[in-house]
C-alpha cells in the first residue's frame, strides 16, 4: 500500500480532529462536575454539582463504634472516607481522595495548623517530578490545588509535609489521586475546617470500614 502525501495530510488532520473532539468531551465532562459559584472571604470558588456525586461520598451522619475521643478524626484510606467522631457512637462522615500508589501514609497526627485559603508550595520531591509546576500558587487562585481550607499535620511537632485540604478535581473523591495529602470537596474542607481546632487528634488507616455494620447512614 502506497501512501500519498496528500493521504498522509489528510490522515494527520484527522487525528488531530479527533484528539480535538475528545479533549473538547473532557472538558465538558468536568464542567458537569460544577454548580455555579460561592463567594467565601472575600474569594470566589466552584461550587460542586453534588447531583453528578455518588451518594456514598456525600457528608452524612453515620453509626460509628471507636475508643477514640469525640473530635477524633479517622481517615479510612481504604474506603476513601474520612470520619470525625462524635458523641453517641455516631460520627460525621466525608468522602475523600487519598494518595495513590506509592504515596499512601499511615499513622497518628495533630492539626498544629490551619489556613483560610492557603498558598501552595509544591514540595522539592513534587518538583522534581514535576517540573513544570511554578515554585509557589497564591491562596484563592484558580489553580490553587488546595482549595478554601488546608489542615496541616504535625507529628511531634514537626510537619509531616501531609495536609487535609479541598480539591479542584471533584471527581478524584473516592479515588486513589493525590500524592498522600487527603483531599475532600470544597464544602466539607470547609465543614471539617469549623470542627477542627489546633491539637485535633488525627489517625490516617489502612482500612476500618470493614469493622463498621452494613448499614451505617442515620437518617
Amino acid at each position: 500500500m502506497v501512501l500519498s502525501r496528500r493521504g498522509v495530510v489528510i490522515g494527520g488532520l484527522a487525528l488531530v480532529a479527533v484528539g480535538a473532539t475528545g479533549n473538547i468531551v473532557q472538558a465538558a465532562v468536568a464542567k458537569s462536575f460544577f454548580a455555579g459559584t460561592a463567594s467565601d472571604n472575600n474569594f470566589v470558588y466552584r461550587k460542586t454539582n453534588f447531583a453528578k456525586i455518588d451518594k456514598r461520598w456525600h457528608r452524612q451522619i453515620v453509626k460509628y463504634f471507636s475508643s477514640e475521643p469525640v473530635g477524633t478524626v479517622v481517615v479510612d484510606t481504604r474506603h476513601h472516607f474520612l470520619y470525625v467522631i462524635m458523641e453517641n457512637k455516631t460520627a460525621i462522615r466525608y468522602g475523600v481522595g487519598v494518595g495513590k500508589d506509592g504515596f499512601k501514609w499511615y499513622g497518628r497526627a495533630t492539626i498544629d495548623r490551619r489556613a483560610l485559603w492557603p498558598q501552595w508550595v509544591p514540595p522539592p520531591e513534587m518538583r522534581k517530578r514535576r517540573p513544570d509546576l511554578p515554585p509557589m500558587v497564591a491562596g484563592g487562585a484558580s489553580n490553587n490545588p488546595l482549595g478554601p481550607r488546608a489542615l496541616y499535620l504535625h507529628r511531634n511537632g514537626a510537619d509531616t509535609g501531609y495536609r487535609l485540604h479541598g480539591t479542584l478535581e471533584p471527581w478524584s473523591i473516592g479515588t486513589d489521586a493525590s500524592s498522600g495529602c487527603i483531599r475532600m470537596f470544597p464544602e466539607d474542607i470547609i465543614d471539617l475546617y469549623q470542627r477542627c481546632p489546633i491539637g485535633t487528634a488525627v489517625e490516617v488507616l489502612p482500612h476500618i470500614a470493614d469493622q463498621a455494620p452494613a448499614s451505617t447512614t442515620v437518617e
